[in-house]
């Protein structure tokens, strides 16, 4: 969740980064540096959600699917209509006074059209629709399909029972992650790695021991180099490559996601022994939900004021990138710890009942 928020404070002139985003600016060592980490080293972490996710859920087949389901109502859709609400209310709020008005306005999320850059200009219908479909959270969307992967598990679980079927399932999730395809409900990335936790808890894969051929240390050379090689092209390959450099781009992409995944889950016990050890990170990891869900919008609210105000001082929009992130970090900490201390009943309802 931490890495999240850096992935989101992005602050470089093309924020809205895909797998085959060119920056479209000079290649100094700051915009190399954010590029490298937030569409490079970070971007294991939304696959590694999802195995996670799916593991866990395939562990508790013995229950009930109605009191399952039941149950990822109330942790995953409460908070995610609540959060929503939240959001829109924020923007409404920030649109009420022209400073604010400019900070909807230049972060470009509320925009819906040539014209229409703020939530007061919305039809009712499109309200709706951006509550309940489209959130203001936008990290919101990782909620949704999350909820539709669990509705269908019993379908996600036969298909991989079942030898035949399970190779052109996996077979549909791998082309469609390698495209970048999905349809709104179905993530072809979420889809991929939930279904490949599932299959990992099913098999009795080893999740605590590598086997040769996942040796982290090989996978950990490869994953810095593919990062650093995708990051330059990303500042020079265009000239060099023309158009093609949107698919070599695509291709490192995922590359990196895969070499990134298997050296962090079988690379990194030590550093994560090392972290739990720690009374602090076991108290503050009690929040890691609320710094999911309290960063956005904020954080790309407050990026171009964070970089006017910055601006004085030298590296700023490294300093901004740092800075902006890591204060709204310790900012959801402290609300977090705050409301789940003064009403333990609506911090229980704001994140689903984690970190209690």
């Amino acid at each position: 969740m931490v890495l999240l928020v850096f992935v989101h404070g992005y602050n470089l002139d093309v924020r809205y980064m895909q797998p085959w985003t060119v920056p479209g600016e000079p290649m100094t060592f700051t915009a190399f540096t954010e590029y490298f980490l937030a569409n490079g080293l970070f971007r294991f972490r939304i696959p590694m959600l999802f195995i996670i996710s799916g593991f866990l859920y395939a562990i508790h087949d013995q229950k009930p699917y109605k009191e399952r389901i039941n149950k990822r109502l109330r942790t995953l859709l409460i908070p995610y209509v609540l959060w929503s609400t939240l959001a829109l209310l924020f923007t409404f709020l920030l649109e009420s006074f022209p400073a604010g008005q400019k900070m909807v306005t230049d972060s470009h999320i509320m925009q819906i059209d040539q014209t229409r850059m703020l939530l007061s200009q919305y039809h009712w219908y499109e309200i709706i629709a951006r509550w309940l479909f489209v959130p203001v959270s936008y990290q919101l969307w990782f909620i949704r399909v999350l909820l539709i992967y669990n509705l269908a598990y019993p379908w996600i679980k036969w298909c991989i029972s079942h030898p035949v079927w399970r190779w052109v399932f996996f077979g549909i999730t791998l082309l469609m992650w390698l495209g970048t395809v999905g349809l709104y409900f179905v993530e072809g990335e979420g889809l991929l790695f939930f279904s490949l936790g599932v299959w990992m808890q099913k098999t009795k894969f080893s999740i605590d021991s590598p086997s040769k051929r996942l040796q982290p240390r090989y996978w950990g050379i490869l994953f810095l180099a593919l990062v650093t090689v995708k990051t330059y092209l990303a500042f020079n390959g265009q000239p060099l490559l023309g158009n093609v450099i949107y698919p070599v781009l695509s291709i490192l992409h995922k590359a990196t996601i895969l070499s990134g995944l298997i050296f962090c889950w079988y690379g990194l016990d030590s550093l994560v022994k090392w972290f739990m050890d720690k009374k602090w990170f076991v108290w503050t990891s009690a929040f890691a939900f609320m710094i999911y869900a309290l960063h956005a919008p904020l954080v790309a609210y407050l990026i171009d004021p964070a970089l006017s105000l910055l601006s004085p001082l030298p590296g700023s929009q490294m300093l901004t990138f740092i800075l902006l992130p890591l204060s709204i970090i310790i900012s959801a900490i402290g609300i977090g710890a705050l409301i789940r201390w003064l009403l333990p009943g609506l911090y229980s309802l704001m994140t689903g009942g984690r970190g209690l």
